[in-house]
């Protein structure tokens, strides 16, 4: 029972700490120094554990870590092979966030032990908080494939969720969600469903493409806890994919009268009021933004937003703020460069897109750009490769027609510039009244010139 005790204690750890993906699926908070939950029966302690083990791990389940760590180092000066003090003094370690003492300690003692079910399992957890998803997986796999013993199958279905968390789909990583399921499959084999793992199920349902799927999940757990926030925001992200946003604003608006401070929520509310073109969103990011000066998620979103309501300079500063944590992000490129082209900053603004056309070839907006500060200072040969580019990507619209017309006519290729310009006429039909009496009129000059 001893035992037992130390090893749930090591694993609550794991949990509330966030050792194993798991706990911020859940949003569960991260105190710096848990305490174990268990307790040890001096009465039924395992006589077989030397006296030494015994009391040191009496200290841990009381997180008496420097009573319990003086006595595992004694005992393991003379025995440095012995695999449940090696795991006892990992827990010692891991409850001090001496992160990389306890992954050391938790390896030695897989080391001294390939079938210690516990040891395995804490070291996957500890090294899949850390972020390293790689060395993780094996320890996790290997708990997977032995005896819990006293620990029990529930701790085993611990080992699956935290694989079922490394092999879902991520911002950084494609993941592997047809695996993700069936890890999260075999935890269940194991132990009841838990609100986590209907979160995981609906985002990998949502990776999967099966939408239908995913918003079952998402409204299942609603049922049951309608104000978790993970569901809401999962429910909206949804709605708002599907550019349902009438629906995802009262979802949202609900959500926010109970979690009124949650940056999820408020952003994606923001998100759906400017889809809308409501006012409301301005003043939302802007006070996200003031919260959380931080978060580029937000920084990227108010910047969009001040461009969309026509103040380019405020919303360039925010660009050029994220530009320079992620100066070679294409896409950041792109709309600061839109930015200095509301500004009439047509050099600045070639400059910016010819890096982020060199940064993502494929980016038919970079090239856009680059034609147009090509042809405001100009420079036609370099705004025609431009349009050339452009064209593989994106369609003709009047306006590219118009750059076309123009370039080709000052490159003095008459031929070219009148087909264009019938092409941007033929395209226009009267929305640009400026560019089409231009047009008209190059068109009898260069017709007239023949």
């Amino acid at each position: 029972m001893v035992r037992s005790a130390v090893f749930l204690s090591a694993i609550f750890l794991s949990t509330i700490a966030g050792l194993g993906p798991a706990a911020a699926t859940a949003g569960q908070s991260s105190p710096k120094q848990p305490t174990p939950t268990a307790s040890i029966d001096k009465s039924t302690s395992d006589p077989s554990v030397a006296p030494q083990v015994a009391e040191a791990e009496a200290a841990i389940v009381k997180s008496d870590w420097k009573t319990a760590e003086t006595k595992i180092d004694a005992w393991l000066t003379a025995r440095p092979n012995d695999a449940r003090a090696l795991f006892d003094a990992g827990y010692v370690a891991d409850a001090q966030n001496r992160t990389d003492d306890a992954a050391a300690l938790y390896r030695r003692a897989t080391e001294a032990d390939p079938k210690s079910f516990e040891a395995h399992l804490s070291l996957g957890l500890l090294l899949a908080r850390q972020g390293k998803q790689t060395d993780a997986r094996p320890e996790l796999e290997a708990a997977t494939t032995l005896d819990p013993g006293e620990a029990g199958t529930a701790l085993k279905a611990r080992a699956w969720r935290a694989l079922a968390e490394i092999d879902k789909p991520g911002p950084d990583h494609p993941g592997d969600p047809t695996q993700a399921s069936t890890d999260l499959l075999e935890a269940l084999k194991l132990s009841p469903e838990t609100p986590s793992d209907t979160l995981l199920a609906a985002s990998l349902a949502e990776s999967g493409g099966q939408l239908e799927a995913a918003e079952a999940a998402y409204r299942r757990l609603l049922t049951k806890d309608p104000g978790s926030s993970p569901a809401n925001a999962g429910l909206a992200h949804l709605l708002m994919a599907r550019k349902q946003y009438p629906e995802a604003e009262t979802l949202l608006r609900a959500a926010l009268a109970k979690s009124p401070d949650d940056p999820t929520l408020n952003a994606q509310l923001a998100t759906v009021l400017a889809a809308q073109d409501k006012a409301e969103a301005l003043p939302l990011l802007q006070n996200l933004h003031t919260a959380h000066p931080q978060d580029a998620a937000i920084t990227r979103m108010l910047a969009d937003v001040e461009s969309q309501a026509g103040d380019a300079a405020a919303s360039d500063k925010l660009y050029i703020t994220l530009l320079a944590s992620q100066p070679n992000d294409s896409e950041l490129l792109v709309a600061h460069g839109q930015n200095l082209i509301r500004q009439l900053k047509y050099a600045q603004a070639l400059a910016v897109f010819d890096k982020a056309t060199h940064l993502d070839p494929v980016n038919g907006d970079g090239w856009s750009g680059l034609a147009f500060a090509a042809s405001k200072t100009g420079q036609p040969a370099v705004a025609l490769h431009a349009l050339t580019m452009r064209s593989k990507f994106l369609p003709e619209v009047p306006s590219t027609y118009f750059l076309w017309a123009t370039s080709y006519d000052r490159m003095h290729d008459k031929g070219n510039a009148i087909a264009y310009y019938r092409q941007f006429l033929e395209s226009a039909n009267g929305k640009f009244p400026d560019q089409e009496w231009q047009a008209k009129q190059r068109i009898l000059l260069l017709e007239k010139k023949n």
